[in-house]
């Protein structure tokens, strides 16, 4: 006899069991179905605090006007869609506790974030164990190819290559200061810079690298450095990865010490609307940035988004800037490739995303290609005195991301395909292998 229930029969314990069990199962059916026809939920982290909130910010604001425009229409396989934010504060340690939070707890379908690659890098691993989906909005250095990951920023083929280009054709520079915020995207897109320099016939002596910690102020000394190795006699810019709101006391001094864009031209990679919004842009008119879209692009599409972005807003004065149109573009292809797969299950939706394109904001079309990285139109802009970017130089299509450098002689023979039958991040060309050593 059982001593908690003494007067149920063995037989009774067995049909007792039964019932139990179908009660569960009918529970765990009426719970899945709750959940199939709840809100979907979107993930949404970025530093809304610390050294990179003055370009986070702007990215969690655009994701909730995108998630209530999608609302209005009906919202995705006819449920609504709920926005999950939280604040990894520029700790980069916190954006993986901050993922996995959203992935096992808040249940997210899909997340989009990060901005610098410390934080990409911190949370791969979540993203990968879990087996959910990250779009992330912000160029970055290549050499990585996940297949939990949607690369919608530029590699840098889409910018920081072609901003090099433009001056060694444009301005004919011959010496070239590579600065940047001491961390992994800044490292290694100069290195694959100076291997291209170096390919075009540049000497080391002409390359001058410098690193400064995240918020670094005091740029008076390094500014007069650039401004010492800029007088050698040969036409000398800077190629700026650095990052966050150290850029606001950097182009404050190049102010200060008269630097000009006609004497040693800056161009940059994380300078856009936003973080110009922050300083006195007089002195520095003419210097350049390298995107992939500027607010100042004329277009229907365009000139619809910033009125939209105003309204949601509510402040005439806030810009529009390159990451916002790549969270636009990676959150319309996260729709339109759960529509297509009928699920928000991951594994779906990432095959699904493969082939997918959606108009951007500067008159065209992007897609995703089996590398999980989308093709991108290349500009380079001048600072003008509102803030506000003039386009000098865009490619006439959309440029194809090169995930793996082809500069770099450990990548140079590698590709990503996320496809059957190669299915694999970094496939080599040469020994037909994936990176596991596994065959193809």
């Amino acid at each position: 006899m059982n001593p908690i229930l003494p007067n149920v029969s063995r037989r009774g314990l067995v049909r007792l069991g039964a019932a139990a069990a179908t009660v569960a199962a009918v529970g765990g059916i009426k719970a899945a179905s709750a959940q199939a026809s709840g809100p979907i939920k979107i993930g949404i982290l970025h530093s809304l605090s610390g050294t990179m909130a003055i370009s986070e910010t702007t990215l969690k604001d655009v994701m909730l006007m995108m998630i209530e425009k999608q609302n209005k229409a009906g919202g995705v396989l006819g449920r609504k869609l709920e926005a999950v934010v939280v604040d990894p504060a520029s700790n980069w340690p916190l954006f993986a506790e901050k993922a996995r939070q959203l992935i096992s707890v808040d249940k997210c379908a899909a997340t989009f974030g990060c901005w610098t690659s410390v934080s990409r890098k911190s949370v791969l691993p979540v993203f990968e164990e879990l087996n959910s989906i990250l779009f992330y909005p912000v160029q970055y250095e290549g050499q990585e190819c996940s297949r939990n990951v949607f690369y919608t920023g530029a590699a840098p083929n889409q910018q920081a290559i072609p901003a090099v280009d433009y001056l060694w054709n444009e301005s004919k520079v011959k010496r070239w200061v590579l600065a940047g915020t001491d961390y992994v995207y800044p490292r290694t897109t100069n290195q694959i810079l100076e291997a291209y320099l170096k390919s075009k016939g540049v000497a080391a002596e002409d390359i001058m690298v410098n690193y400064t910690p995240f918020g670094h102020s005091d740029w008076q000394n390094i500014v007069a450095s650039i401004k010492k190795f800029g007088s050698a006699g040969k036409k000398t810019a800077v190629v700026s990865t650095i990052n966050g709101d150290a850029n606001v006391p950097f182009y404050k001094e190049l102010g200060n010490q008269g630097i000009k864009a006609t004497d040693i031209p800056v161009v940059a990679f994380s300078v856009g609307e936003e973080e110009l919004a922050g300083i006195d842009t007089k002195p520095l008119v003419g210097h350049l940035a390298a995107w992939n879209y500027f607010q100042s692009i004329e277009n229907a599409d365009n000139k619809q988004f910033i009125a939209d972005w105003k309204a949601f807003t509510k402040n005439p004065k806030r810009t529009t800037n390159d990451p916002m149109e790549a969270h636009v573009i990676g959150f319309n292809m996260w729709v339109k490739a759960v529509e297509k797969a009928g699920t928000v299950d991951s594994d779906a939706v990432i095959d699904a995303l493969i082939g997918v394109s959606v108009p951007n904001l500067t008159g065209g079309y992007s897609a995703m290609m089996p590398n999980h990285h989308i093709t991108k139109p290349v500009l380079i802009g001048e600072i003008q005195a509102d803030g506000q970017f003039n386009t000098v130089s865009q490619t006439p299509g959309t440029v194809v991301a090169q995930e793996w450098s082809p500069y770099v002689a450990d990548t140079k023979d590698l590709i990503g395909d996320w496809r059957a039958p190669l299915s694999c991040g970094a496939y080599n060309v040469k020994t037909k292998t994936c990176s596991t050593g596994k065959k193809a």
